[in-house]
């Protein structure tokens, strides 16, 4: 008689477990639709860093139509939101960026976008190649599940930020500014969760890393002054392309000599270089432009120091003046080790156990850093590649046929809405 009843009492556990997971997917299948109106939208209408106005106004009328308390203008086109449940508990962020890109769209899309703006003083497209179009809708999802469903504990602020890729010359922004305007205070943030879409990962996927999963990146300008001559009597120049070009040879040396690289990768580049007007002129300027991307802390403030002082030299060697400056961009996306461990299980009870990986750092970038900086925080990368095409064959981040599936939303919304149910469940 007792095995009976445990056996109807389990029976009936597990009905209730069933219709409970039911009901929790009606209601992810229930915003689906939504989540595609929401990016298609987005997308059609897309905005550069620190001009995110329509953006930020899409968001805030959703926002406000949900109950939710809105603060507006943070960090210029910033949009906050705070959601209180029924009881008092921690506090937990959920970041999403707005900006589009200077990149003109390829695709073929209803939704295509045919914006044009002016970019560095260039006319130019303007398109969601990053995919910041899906974070927005996630987020908005998330907003209108959770403002629905308040019995926790707690609070939830949703920070929309704008100029992720970095605010316009002589302007401060991104996630930076979002901090020193107190985005993670009032009330007091006690972790924050954050995602971006892959096109090279295939839709119902996620990744993540402990530790260092993104670069720091620095953008650096580096000018070389000489002294100009016809190019028929180089004798009477100092020829500042010859000393560049053996300036760009002695930085990779950093790399390739100086740089302990079985400890992390570091990368650098060049990705501009202006000089001269005339074939038969030798110039007197040269300006170059790279970037630095580097996993550990104490190896970026080495290539900082090692350019300080190879460049000037270099240059002296050749005749040549030259000066360098150092500007941060991002910093290490480091994901809190405790946390993670701790959050983990939620993803692969969302997604699947067999569709969560673990990664190898990459050398992209992410200012979603700098909100780890402050809290613990966990970022993740979530699949936005269809199943029909081969996940080496995405097009890539940045480009004009860049491209993700709205299928992938869903699981972008389910991923945070647990994980914030999850930690603030937590004691």
């Amino acid at each position: 008689m007792k095995q009976t009843l445990l056996i109807l009492l389990l029976g009936n556990f597990m009905s209730f477990g069933i219709i409970k997971a039911q009901l929790n997917e009606k209601i992810f299948d229930n915003i689906e639709p939504k989540l595609i109106e929401w990016r298609h939208h987005i997308h059609q209408n897309p905005e550069l860093s620190n001009r995110e106005f329509k953006t930020a106004e899409y968001v805030t009328n959703h926002l406000e139509k949900l109950g939710i308390e809105v603060k507006t203008g943070v960090a210029h086109t910033g949009v906050v939101g705070v959601l209180r449940g029924k009881n008092l508990g921690k506090v937990v962020a959920l970041r999403a960026d707005m900006d589009a890109l200077p990149v003109t769209e390829r695709n073929n899309l209803p939704y295509k976008s045919n914006v044009v703006s002016e970019f560095n003083g260039q006319e130019t497209g303007v398109m969601h190649a990053c995919g910041h179009d899906t974070h927005v809708s996630i987020l908005m999802g998330v907003a209108e599940v959770l403002s629905q469903n308040k019995d926790f504990a707690g609070t939830v602020k949703f920070i929309f930020q704008p100029a992720e890729e970095g605010p316009p010359p002589g302007e401060k922004g991104g996630a930076k500014l979002m901090v020193e305007e107190g985005v993670l205070k009032n009330p007091k943030v006690d972790a924050i969760f954050g995602l971006h879409i892959n096109s090279g990962t295939h839709v119902g996927k996620i990744t993540y890393k402990p530790g260092g999963m993104m670069a720091a990146s620095q953008r650096f300008v580096i000018n070389v002054k000489g002294k100009q001559a016809h190019g028929s009597t180089p004798w009477q120049s100092v020829d500042p392309i010859v000393a560049s070009a053996q300036i760009i040879n002695g930085l990779q040396t950093l790399i390739s000599r100086e740089s302990e690289l079985t400890k992390e990768g570091v990368v650098l580049s060049i990705g501009s270089i202006h000089s001269g007007i005339r074939f038969n002129i030798i110039p007197e300027n040269l300006e170059m432009i790279g970037t630095i991307r580097t996993l550990d802390k104490r190896m970026k403030e080495l290539i900082r120091e090692r350019m300080e002082e190879m460049v000037p030299t270099i240059a002296k060697a050749f005749r040549a003046e030259a000066t360098v400056e150092i500007q941060d961009g991002a910093d290490i996306t480091y994901n809190h080790l405790g946390l993670t461990k701790q959050m983990l299980p939620t993803l692969q009870r969302v997604a699947g156990l067999e569709n969560v990986f673990e990664i190898d750092a990459i050398t992209g970038a992410e200012d979603f850093s700098y909100f780890q900086n402050e809290i613990p925080g966990f970022f993740f990368f979530l699949g936005g590649t269809p199943l029909y095409i081969k996940e080496s064959d995405a097009p890539s981040h940045h480009t004009p046929s860049f491209s993700v599936d709205d299928s992938s939303m869903k699981l972008g919304v389910k991923a945070l809405t647990n994980l914030t149910l999850d930690y603030l469940k937590k004691k």
